[in-house]
């Protein structure tokens, strides 16, 4: 018996298009600096000697594709399983911060992104909490914590709460046989610095510009936006990659390109229906691609949207 909410084809279609990424080029900045900094992490843990771990800052304007571009990075690294000293494969967690919430919160959230089971009804102190997030990590192979949207737990806190947060974050990557106490964290001591990523918007920048000792350990990596400003005679590279967005998620769903959006007025209305962010242009890319096929057409061309004020694919 077929359903009358589910249409197969489409349903088929919007997972394939899910599962497929885009190759930008900052993604190769960024997987480069993220080799870096992992080929450091992963000869420290075979010297046996204390260390401190070095992390990942990256910002960017809310829809510029920070997390997909990041995800797909850390999949292709749990992939790869390589082999840490003690055998096991090495793998990155991830934790999506909320608009609220304490370092205990943060401290659960976390142990259920590596699969452990905690509930708030289960009563825990702040300091067990972490220690078993750090003897997890160490049981799991796990050698970094990706945390999106980071500047959450920041916000609306106090300085000396900020800085009891950072404070906490830096003590994450730093091997530390005495546990320290100050403000809200409340870190254990342990053997196993961890690797950290922390993204979010261009104010996350700022908060951890406070502790000197924290922005010291991190890479930063900034994704900027579409940039369609060209010189006399020569288009922008943006306009070429616009273009190849639009033709791929096209040729993959086995529709044709109408010429109409190849030029370059259609590709600079797409950039500002997309207010100049990737990560937004390539979710209406991927939306018109399923809209054309769903209305039975073998064409991908263009329409009007008055609301947008905008041409767009379709």
């Amino acid at each position: 018996m077929t359903n009358p909410f589910i249409i197969p084809s489409l349903a088929d279609l919007n997972a394939d298009l899910g599962q497929r990424h885009f190759p930008l080029a900052r993604g190769e900045k960024l997987q480069s600096t993220f080799s870096k900094l992992f080929s450091r992490h992963l000869g420290r843990l075979r010297s046996g000697k204390s260390f401190e771990g070095r992390s990942l800052l990256i910002t960017g304007l809310s829809g510029s594709g920070k997390t997909a571009e990041i995800s797909d990075m850390l999949d292709q690294f749990n992939e790869s399983a390589v082999l840490l000293p003690d055998g096991k494969p090495a793998r990155f967690a991830c934790c999506v911060l909320g608009a609220k919430g304490t370092w205990k919160d943060l401290g659960r959230k976390t142990l259920q992104a590596l699969g452990y089971p905690i509930t708030s009804n289960m009563r825990r102190t702040q300091f067990e909490i972490w220690d078993l997030v750090i003897k997890q990590a160490k049981l799991q192979g796990i050698i970094g914590i990706h945390y999106d949207e980071a500047q959450h737990i920041m916000r609306g806190k106090s300085d000396d709460e900020i800085e009891a947060v950072l404070d906490a974050f830096k003590g994450l990557m730093k091997a530390d046989k005495n546990a320290t106490k100050g403000g809200e964290s409340f870190m254990p001591s342990h053997d196993w610095p961890l690797m950290l990523i922390l993204s979010g918007v261009p104010e996350l920048g700022d908060y951890v510009q406070r502790e000197v000792q924290l922005d010291r350990m991190m890479a930063r990596i900034e994704f900027q936006g579409i940039n369609l400003s060209s010189a006399p005679g020569h288009p922008a590279q943006d306009y070429e990659t616009l273009n190849e967005i639009v033709g791929s998620y096209a040729i993959s769903a086995g529709l044709d390109v109408d010429a109409s959006l190849t030029t370059g007025d259609f590709l600079h209305r797409l950039a500002t229906a997309g207010a100049f962010r990737w990560g937004l242009v390539i979710d209406m890319v991927v939306d018109a691609v399923a809209l054309a096929v769903a209305r039975g057409k073998g064409r991908l061309s263009a329409w009007i949207s008055w609301r947008r004020g905008a041409t767009k694919p379709e």
